[in-house]
């Protein structure tokens, strides 16, 4: 529990799914844990009970990640709230699959927005807010390394451009000792992409380990690299997807 104790960590989209599953486990790990939510207002502030419950102190914030002004205002209001942000998980994201033909500017806008410039907004803002020793991570998906179906052009470009800003703000922030790194998660069992959906046999026939992945998978990950186990890891891909991108 003393972990993380005293440290702040602030989670895009952290009321459900995997953002869920990562708010709970770094307050298990005692940190303060702010979550932003878009729509999901209940969700998050059971999660907030949860943290409440760990001993530690929360915050649900709402902001749309489409929205710059929201990210940057959410950032704020925490460090109002707590002084500082020790951890940043960029986890907030959507997913848009379809022909190349059938993307309009509006969906390349409206997927860029979300899941890169709300990353950037973030991480510009909350590192200025870091002492030395703090934490970035986004979660990108193994499918920024490897499409393994038609249809994903935008959602991989999307991801694809984190790992280059993973990269270079690791140069940027290296001599504070703030390291900077991405998770490339696979085939994870979330309202999204359900273990038992329509199209898991499919993406199990890809794994080399054919099952899903839990969002406590990804949680677990998440800590560790925000650990100081994982002090000299920065401006790296980690990919938790049973083996699909092997």
């Amino acid at each position: 529990m003393s972990e993380f104790k005293n440290k702040v960590a602030f989670v895009t989209g952290g009321s459900r799914g995997m953002g869920a599953a990562i708010s709970r486990r770094l307050a298990e790990k005692g940190a303060n844990v702010v979550l932003t939510y878009n729509s999901s207002e209940s969700e998050a502030y059971e999660l907030l009970s949860f943290i409440e419950s760990t001993g530690q102190r929360g915050l649900a914030i709402q902001a749309d990640n489409a929205n710059p002004e929201e990210v940057k205002n959410a950032v704020e209001k925490t460090v109002a709230e707590f002084g500082r942000i020790d951890i940043l998980i960029n986890n907030a994201g959507i997913f848009d699959a379809k022909p190349i033909e059938e993307f309009t500017l509006n969906d390349f806008q409206k997927t860029l927005d979300i899941n890169v410039r709300a990353v950037f907004v973030a991480s510009q803002l909350a590192s200025t807010f870091m002492t030395q020793g703090g934490r970035i991570i986004s979660i990108g998906s193994n499918l920024a390394k490897r499409a393994l179906m038609p249809g994903l052009s935008l959602y991989s470009l999307s991801k694809a451009a984190l790992v280059g800003f993973t990269k270079a703000l690791a140069r940027d922030l290296g001599s504070r000792k703030i390291t900077v790194n991405i998770i490339h998660p696979g085939s994870t069992n979330t309202a999204m992409n359900p273990a038992d959906g329509e199209f898991s046999d499919m993406q199990r026939s890809t794994m080399c380990i054919p099952q899903y992945a839990e969002p406590l998978d990804v949680a677990n990950l998440v800590a560790w690299l925000s650990s100081d186990e994982a002090q000299c890891i920065t401006g790296s891909e980690i990919t938790i997807d049973g083996g699909t991108n092997a």
